[in-house]
Parts: structure tokens; C-alpha cells; sequence
């Protein structure tokens, strides 16, 4: 077995590498530098965008590979909010144009999810219209929601792309991400444009063995198209109109011609001799289209002998008429498969309206205009599968195909039809300030904002509606003048008001509103891993802020003041207030006309547990003890605390109480109730079996006269699916199995549904594991296509989603039985696991 390093991912010198979707977008940074390098150029690179899932660890990946970056003048500078880091990365395409550029060119990366690609379109159209430089270029990575696991709303985000004219790709697999970034950067250049890459949790959050090799791509440059006088890059003292034009006139041929010199889009099944149904299908989608085909049976001379034509694309806007034309001639009917809103299927229709011999075309609605595939959700392979199986069965029967098909509905009739047992909601961590800063005295109400305090709604916290992020507080603005109610309160993270709230406050403040926003200062960006403030705020200097800005009171309340010493640099008038006085201090500001701001200040339980096990926060000497046999189960401690390390434990005397050392953060909000069974100890550690100050841990089973297992057959790729909850290390496992494949030069890929895991939520992670990299399709494993679940928790293992890919008689189920609680346990006392 050959050397195995974690530095490989970043070493071009190997091929074969194993990544994850964001360590991939780094690479990819690294090779484009490389091949310049190869090709006689001096380039450097400039990557910029604002987190949140499917990207939400690009950043920290960025970071942690700072010293491979600078070697090849890759900077990485973070963007406050999304469309001033599109502006910041047009500024570097403009490094060249009065003769002050220090390299040859410098090629861009910007990213962000569906929420901030909507509010960068005007940065988009601006910098597009005004193009790329020629050797720089642009991709620009959309991450795009489609199922809302870690968003407000459910995103499609190509078409904010299109309406600013950047052509868009969408990769299927993490493969692709590497392959069509390459393919990205020489259309930019060759077009003069911004080039979009679609990325959901399919390709970015996909774990990988893939080709890094930097001879994979051949760029090829058209010699159907002839470049007008001046080209097409970004120039000086550029008309808007003569810009609008050239993107219309030349710019969008351009990558057309580059789409086929290229041949990104490709035909995967020829359909044999007269082929009559064909299927277009991208990204996400056409993984899923494979999956279907395969639970269909048609493959290779079964798919001819029934006459199937396949089309992947690559880029789905704008769509290539030729190749689109050439495989749509002779055929009688197109399914068109696409998550969410039609974009092909609406192209396709447009180029074929009125062409003799135009195959029928279906996808969002059937040959009679009825529902066929979902524009809500995500698309699966059953869906796809009983869509393609009944237009193969309406022209004629076919015994194995209609055995397969009746398997099939089934499957999703069972589906459809399991019972909701319980749900994991994420929760607050252990600790959490939000336990405390989101409440609101008796008979007020307060609004929820975006961050880990918008799951205040699922809480006993007088807590409803929400905006898009950077607006809260503006929907009161338009209310309040309507309304009987004469004060709210407004939850705002500090990321936000970093990122763009602050402009919602100083709104609220000149329109005359009364309402009170509450600024959750927990110096980390917890919701997508912690990362710290960007420009590093202080307390001090927020406060200078909004009394700058004209509020009308400004109050600090803080877990502990005394960090704030008498001469502290606050502005004359802002008081400081213990946490305990939260309830006081909100009644004065419900009296105070006109925008009042309170910051509550505590750190995030999460960064501060990081910070301690880092050794660059202290840990508090003072544990808190639960005495069972004093106390009475009366779940007050619960309700006090909001607290999910708070356990329940059954005794002989009935449901007692006990405190999860291992989860608490030493908040002490738990102490705040009168219960004589709290104890506190101070200077003790943990009793565990290696003796004083071990973690208190159970002695593991001798497991050494276990059998090897049997390892299964690849001959086709073998599914798993992991569930947990976030935090205990699932995600880990699978990275592990992952890479072990990987090692044993097989194939693997890994794909984490984890949503808000990290908070207490549900965790799954779908691998596949086959005899060769390309023998790894789609990862997600489908309906009743699991081979084994590994279910670490119960809960998550039971739900609709997990229970969907277990059939009987051929999955396995290994399962954990320990009740591991729910946040509804902190107000309902009695609730129990339906174990």
C-alpha cells in the first residue's frame, strides 16, 4: 500500500487524491496557478465570497491552507457580506488595465449560498457586462439549498445568473466541481465572462476519490468563431450600451462556440438504431437519472434494444442549440430532468418550436399537461425511474421491465406511507446564551432574526417571523404604524450586523420606530463553524456605533461585566448590566421612544468549548452535581436553564435528574431555579478508569478474538447510511470509511446530510464504497437501496427519511438502543423515547 498523506489533496504531484468539496475548490486554485505556470504565464489568484451551507466550510479549508495558497500568490480575503466581495474580485480583473498590474492576470473565485448570490445580482451585471481580463478570469460558486436544510427558504439560484448573462455549469459529482472549475476559467477568459458553477450538497458536501491530475482537462479554443476587434475582456472607458451589446452579440456565441470545441455536453447512451425516447439531465439530476436507469435495468445493450437516448449537459445555460438539435432529431418523446424551476426543458422547447418532426418534450408536466416531475423539493431515482418506465411500457410490454416498474411503485408507495414516529429538532447547545438572551418579559413578543437564535421559534420563547438576512427589524418598520402593539423586540446576531443589519438599524432609527434591538454578541459566527467576526468587533466599538447612529438608549448586558472595568471605552450613557438583570433592563426599554439597542454579550458555548480544549480560554474550575436521591424530578432546572445537558435518570424512586458532564459547558444557568439537589464542586476533575482527572468513560470490551468480517461483494457499489447527531463524530466516520476505501485504491464517496446537526440535529451520512473510482455514480443512496444503517442514534435511524432506504430481507440494521433525549426534554418533564 503506497504512503497516504493529508497533504496530498494539495500536493500536484498526485493523481489520485481523496477531498472533500471544499478542500477540492482549493486544489482546483492551486492547479489553475500551475497550468498558467506551464503555459508561460505569471498569474496569481484572488478568492472572495461570504459562508453558509453547501459552502459553509470553504472558508475554514481556505484558511487552514494558507501556506499552499501563498507559495502561488493565491490571496484569500473574505467579504463582509456577498456582493462586496463580487466588487473586490472585479476589482482584480481590472489589476492589468492602466499598465500597474503586478502579474500576468488574476483569476477569481467568489462564493456564497442562494441568499447571497439574490442580493449580489447588481454586482453581478456590473462586473459581467464589464468582463474578464485575459488572462484572469472569474467562477463563481452558487450553493444552492434545494431541500432548505440550513436556510429560511429553498434556493435555484442559475437564474439570477442568467439574468446577468454568466453562463452556468453544473457539475455532477465532486469530480466535476475540479474538472468544470478548469473548463470555467478558460471560457471566462476566452468570452469575457463571469462563469457560474452550480454547487448543492451533492457535488460541494460530497467526500471523494478523485483524478487531480493536472493533464485531465485539454482546454480547446474554437475555430468556429471569430473574436470582434478589440476582444471581448474587460477595457478602459467601455460604453454601458457597447457593453450590453457585446455581451449580447459576441459574448454569449463566444461561450457557445467554447461549450462545443469543449463538448461539454455529451451524449452517455446512443439508443441503438432508432432510438425514440431521450432523457437531458445535469448535475444533481442526471447522478439521479443514472441511479434510475440502473433501478430500471437499462444499461448498455438493454438500453438500445428499448431504444433510450441519453444527453448530459454541462453548462445549462445558454444551452447549445446544435448538439441539443443533433440529439433531439428522430426521437418521439424528451423527459427533461431538472430539479426545481424548468430552465432546459423551457430552452429546449424554444429551440424546437416549430421544427418539423419535433419530439414531444416532458419534464414539469406529461404529454397532457398534468404533474410529472416536482418543481418543490428535490428529485430521487424512483421518481425519475416510474416517469421513464411509463413512457417505455406505453410503446410497448416488456415483461421485465413491468416487473421492475411494479417494484418500484412499491417502494415509493411504502414510502409515502411511513409514519412519523419523532423528529430531532436541532436545539441550543449546552450553555448556549441564546437559552437566556432570547427572553423576552411576560406579554412582549420579539422576532427572530438569522443565526443559531432563529431556532428561538421552536422554543417556549414568544419568539415568530423572521426576514431575509440584513433586514431585520425592517418588516416592524412597515408594521408598527399599523398595528396595536407599541413595542417589539428584535433578536440580531453579530454576524448579521456585521454582515448588513447594521443598515436595518440606522432604517429603524430614521423612520422613527420603537422597538428595541437585541444584539447577540457571541464573537463567533457559530451557525457555520465559528469563525470569528470579520474587522473583529468589539463590544465597546458596537456601542460607540449605534450611539453614532442616533439610538436612543444603548444597554450592555454581559455574563460577566467585571471584563468591563470603570474607564472602559464606551460611549457616556450606556450601562452594563449582569445577564441576571436581562428581565429589568428589557421592561425600561420597552418604555423608551424610538430605537433603543441592547447587546447582550456571552460567548458561543460551541467556539468556547473549541477555545478551552485549544488552551486559549480557561477552564472554570466549578462543576455542577445533580443528588438524585434529593431530587424530585420536578424538570425546573430544565425550563430555568433551557439546557440539553440536563438528562434524565430512572431510579427505583421514579425520573430523577442528572447533569451530562461531558456535554455541559459550565454555563451555571441551571442554578438560577431553588433546588436544594444542585451541589457545586469546586476543584475537582472527573473520576474516570485510568484514574484521577481521566475523562469518566467506560471501559471498552476486549475485541480481540472477533472474527475478520466478511467483507461483501462489489461487483456493484455497496450503500451505507450512518445516523447520529450532530457532534458525536458520525460525520467522522464516514470520512474514516471513506478514506480507508481510498487507501485500497477503490472507489468512495461520501456525502453528509447534516443541516443543522451541528446543533443537536439529525445527521445522516450516505456512503458508497465499489471496486473502482468510476464505479461510484450517485452517492445518495436511494430508496430502499441501502445496504446496511448504522444507527448511532435511534431517533434519526427511525425517521421517514432513513426508513425509506431499508428493505427488508437485504438491508442490515445495526442500531444503538441508548435514549439520547430530544431539546423538547428541557420543558416537557415527562417525555420519554418511543424506543
Amino acid at each position: 500500500m503506497k504512503h497516504i498523506s493529508l497533504d496530498d489533496r494539495y500536493d500536484l504531484g498526485q493523481s489520485r487524491i481523496f477531498v472533500n468539496g471544499a478542500q477540492a475548490v482549493v486544489r482546483l486554485a492551486l492547479m489553475q496557478h500551475e497550468r498558467d505556470a506551464r503555459s508561460g504565464l505569471n498569474t496569481a489568484g484572488y478568492i472572495s465570497g461570504y459562508r453558509g451551507s453547501p459552502l459553509g466550510g470553504l472558508d475554514q479549508q481556505l484558511v487552514q491552507a494558507e501556506k499552499f495558497l501563498a507559495e502561488r500568490s493565491i490571496i484569500f480575503q473574505p467579504g463582509i457580506n456577498e456582493d462586496l466581495a463580487a466588487t473586490a474580485i472585479w476589482g482584480a480583473q481590472q489589476a492589468e488595465l492602466r499598465g500597474h498590474g503586478k502579474y500576468d492576470g488574476v483569476f477569481g473565485i467568489w462564493y456564497g449560498k442562494g441568499p447571497g448570490v439574490d442580493r449580489s445580482g447588481d454586482a453581478f451585471r456590473h462586473a459581467n457586462h464589464a468582463g474578464t481580463s485575459k488572462h484572469g478570469g472569474v467562477i463563481a460558486l452558487m450553493g444552492d439549498d434545494h431541500t432548505c436544510e440550513s436556510s429560511t427558504s429553498a434556493h435555484q439560484s442559475e437564474f439570477k445568473f442568467i439574468d446577468a448573462m454568466m453562463p452556468v455549469m453544473n457539475p455532477a459529482g465532486l469530480q466535476e466541481v475540479l474538472d468544470y472549475g478548469l473548463y470555467g476559467w478558460a471560457l471566462s477568459r476566452y468570452a469575457g465572462v463571469w462563469t457560474g458553477i452550480k454547487c448543492v450538497k451533492d457535488n460541494i458536501e460530497q467526500s471523494a476519490s478523485i483524478d487531480g491530475s493536472l493533464e485531465r482537462v485539454n482546454i480547446v479554443l474554437p475555430e468556429d468563431f471569430e473574436m470582434p476587434p478589440g476582444g471581448l475582456g474587460i477595457r478602459r472607458g467601455d460604453n454601458v450600451l457597447e457593453k450590453e451589446a457585446r455581451a449580447y452579440e459576441y459574448k454569449i456565441p463566444a461561450a457557445l462556440a467554447f461549450i462545443r470545441a469543449n463538448a461539454l455536453d455529451r451524449v452517455i447512451l446512443e439508443g441503438g438504431g432508432a432510438p425514440k425516447i431521450g432523457i437531458i439531465a445535469s448535475g444533481k439530476s442526471y447522478l439521479d437519472t443514472e441511479e434510475a436507469l440502473d433501478l430500471l435495468g437499462i444499461q448498455g445493450p438493454r438500453a438500445a434494444a428499448l431504444g433510450v437516448k441519453f444527453y448530459k449537459l454541462g453548462v445549462t445555460w445558454p444551452l447549445e442549440p446544435e448538439g441539443a438539435a443533433r440529439f433531439a432529431s428522430g426521437l418521439e418523446t424528451v423527459l427533461v430532468v431538472e430539479e426545481k424551476r424548468s430552465l432546459i426543458e423551457t430552452q429546449l422547447k424554444e429551440l424546437l418550436y416549430g421544427r418539423r418532426g419535433a419530439p414531444a418534450i416532458v419534464g414539469k408536466q406529461d404529454e397532457k399537461g398534468a404533474p410529472l416531475l416536482p418543481s418543490h423539493g428535490a428529485l430521487n431515482p424512483v421518481q425519475i425511474a416510474l416517469a421513464l418506465g411509463e413512457r417505455l411500457l406505453a410503446r410497448g410490454n416488456d415483461e421485465e421491465l413491468r416487473g421492475r416498474m411494479g417494484e418500484l411503485e412499491r417502494i415509493a408507495a411504502r414510502a409515502a406511507a411511513l409514519p412519523g414516529i419523532v423528529e430531532r429538532v436541532p436545539y441550543f447547545c449546552a450553555g448556549c446564551p441564546h437559552s437566556t438572551s432570547t427572553i423576552v418579559p411576560e406579554g412582549a413578543h420579539a422576532y427572530a432574526g438569522i443565526g443559531c437564535h432563529y431556532m428561538a421559534q421552536w422554543m417556549d420563547r414568544a419568539t415568530e417571523g423572521f426576514t431575509h438576512m440584513g433586514a431585520e427589524g425592517a418588516n416592524w418598520i412597515g408594521e408598527a404604524p399599523f398595528s396595536k402593539q407599541g413595542h417589539v423586540f428584535q433578536n440580531i446576531g453579530d454576524g448579521t450586523y456585521v454582515h448588513s443589519g447594521a443598515l436595518a438599524i440606522r432604517a429603524a432609527i430614521a423612520a422613527g420606530t420603537t422597538m428595541t434591538f437585541k444584539i447577540l454578541f457571541n464573537d463567533a459566527v457559530a451557525m457555520t463553524g465559528g469563525q470569528g467576526l470579520d474587522g473583529e468587533l468589539t463590544v465597546p466599538q458596537l456601542a460607540r456605533q449605534m450611539s453614532a447612529d442616533g439610538a436612543a438608549r444603548v444597554v450592555v448586558v454581559a455574563e460577566d461585566p467585571s471584563k468591563y472595568p470603570r474607564g472602559a471605552d464606551f460611549p457616556s450613557g450606556v450601562a452594563i448590566h449582569h445577564r441576571d438583570e436581562l428581565d429589568a433592563v428589557q421592561r425600561e426599554l420597552q418604555k423608551v421612544s424610538g430605537v433603543s439597542v441592547l447587546i447582550y454579550d456571552q460567548i458561543c458555548s460551541a467556539e468556547l468549548r473549541r477555545r478551552r480544549r485549544r488552551g486559549t480560554a480557561e477552564e472554570p474550575p466549578r462543576r455542577v452535581v445533580i443528588n438524585e436521591m434529593v431530587c424530585e424530578g420536578c424538570g425546573d432546572c430544565g425550563v430555568q436553564s433551557n439546557c440539553v445537558a440536563i438528562v434524565p435518570v430512572e431510579t427505583e424512586f421514579g425520573r430523577k435528574r442528572a447533569i451530562d458532564q461531558t456535554a455541559c459547558n459550565k454555563d451555571y444557568s441551571c442554578l438560577k431555579g431553588f433546588c436544594p439537589s444542585f451541589v457545586t464542586v469546586s476543584g475537582g476533575a472527573l473520576r474516570g478508569k485510568d484514574g484521577e482527572g481521566a475523562r469518566d468513560l467506560p471501559r471498552l470490551p476486549d475485541i480481540s478474538g472477533l472474527p475478520a468480517p466478511e467483507m461483501p461483494d462489489l461487483s456493484r457499489p455497496y450503500s451505507m447510511v450512518i445516523t447520529g447527531v450532530g457532534g458525536t463524530g458520525v460525520i467522522t466516520v464516514g470520512v474514516l470509511v471513506g478514506m480507508a476505501a481510498h487507501m485500497e485504491n477503490k472507489g468512495a464517496g461520501v456525502i453528509d446530510m447534516s443541516g443543522l446537526a451541528q446543533k443537536g440535529g439529525a445527521v445522516a451520512v450516505h456512503i458508497r464504497v465499489g471496486e473502482h473510482p468510476g464505479d461510484i455514480k450517485s452517492v445518495r443512496v436511494s430508496a430502499a437501496g441501502a445496504d446496511l444503517v448504522l444507527g448511532c442514534d435511534l431517533v434519526v435511524a427511525a425517521s421517514d427519511s432513513v426508513l425509506g432506504l431499508v428493505q427488508e430481507g437485504v438491508t442490515t440494521v445495526v442500531a444503538n438502543d441508548h435514549e439520547f433525549m430530544t431539546g423538547d426534554f428541557t420543558r416537557q418533564r415527562d417525555l420519554t423515547m418511543p424506543m
